[in-house]
């Protein structure tokens, strides 16, 4: 039987790679951080192999420590789990959900309280950036993203896909010549100013102001090339409802705004984006109880905020 290394010192490892300090892991371990630093040294002579380096005063992870890391901390989860149910304590599960961050601030972060009252205690990091992002090193339980090409590798599920609604204040709608034309015409927006989305160069394309005024049959002036723009869906949105233009905004974001009368929809007519959104989670995640039921959940909010009736209306 090949001899297993130290427990004590895999708790040690995975403790310290998890938090990113030496000194961390020694305050949830309650030990010394020297006394950290000499299991993961045990640990190391045991395996053969170095987890980490001493660089510039840090430890920073091998490949080794990197490849371990994950699969110790799904081991733990799952010793920890088996603990509390035979000791009849109440179990609480840890989850990473990673957002673009327009979904982070704002939409999701107000609907979390709705998932953890109906699935129970549970520790939730929730994480906003941009693709692609690093499953095992940040230990992210599951993914929202715009578009199928970012993880190949792992599982990945199309959920739904949205549309994006020129939408803006009421005030902006009930200028003089606008108010009489709401939802009947395109040419409504002629006068109108207009807010730009802008995901940057190493983002998706969002659909522009160009693009839907074609979708329409009409020729964008210049004056629909100017105005202000913003580099989120989010900023967009909050400019939109603060009353300085029109935004073309998703329905998954900007749905509840136009039902409780922040928005109005100027017009109708609505372009279909040109990717779905997904949801991706690493192999280490897929059987944890608690990402399925987030996944669920999360799916269903998605879908009840894109099939809302405030969007129901003509789509190109």
């Amino acid at each position: 039987m090949v001899a297993l290394p130290s427990l004590r010192g895999l708790q040690a490892f995975e403790a310290a790679a998890r938090s990113g300090s030496f000194a961390a892991a020694a305050e949830e371990l309650s030990v010394s951080a020297a006394a950290v630093s000499q299991l993961i040294r045990t640990v190391e002579e045991q395996m053969g192999r170095k987890l980490f380096l001493r660089v510039n005063r840090r430890a920073v992870l091998t490949d080794a420590g990197r490849e371990m890391l994950p699969r110790l901390t799904t081991a733990f989860e799952e010793i920890g789990s088996v603990s509390r149910e035979l000791g009849g304590a109440e179990l609480r599960s840890r989850l990473v959900v990673s957002v673009p961050p327009s979904m982070a601030m704002g939409w999701l972060s107000t609907r979390l309280a709705k998932f953890v009252a109906g699935h129970g205690a549970v520790d939730i990091a929730l994480r906003g950036e941009d693709d692609p992002v690093s499953f095992d090193h940040d230990l992210i339980d599951i993914r929202l993203s715009y578009g199928r090409s970012h993880y190949r590798d792992e599982v990945t599920e199309e959920i739904v896909r949205d549309a994006v609604y020129p939408v803006c204040a009421p005030g902006i709608a009930s200028e003089p010549g606008i108010a009489r034309e709401i939802g009947s015409s395109e040419s409504t927006l002629a006068g109108l100013p207009l807010i730009h989305t802008d995901w940057g160069p190493t983002g998706a394309s969002f659909p522009s102001w160009r693009s839907w005024f074609e979708a329409a049959g009409m020729a964008p002036s210049r004056a629909g090339q100017r105005g202000l723009s913003a580099n989120s869906s989010r900023a967009a949105l909050d400019l939109a409802i603060s009353g300085l233009g029109v935004a073309l905004a998703q329905g998954v974001y900007c749905a509840e705004a136009i039902e409780d009368g922040r928005l109005v929809r100027p017009v109708t007519r609505a372009l279909m984006l040109s990717q779905p959104y997904c949801l991706t989670i690493p192999q280490r995640s897929i059987r944890r109880e608690v990402v399925a039921a987030f996944k669920t959940w999360l799916t269903e909010e998605c879908l009840r905020s894109v099939g809302s009736p405030a969007l129901i209306g003509e789509q190109s």
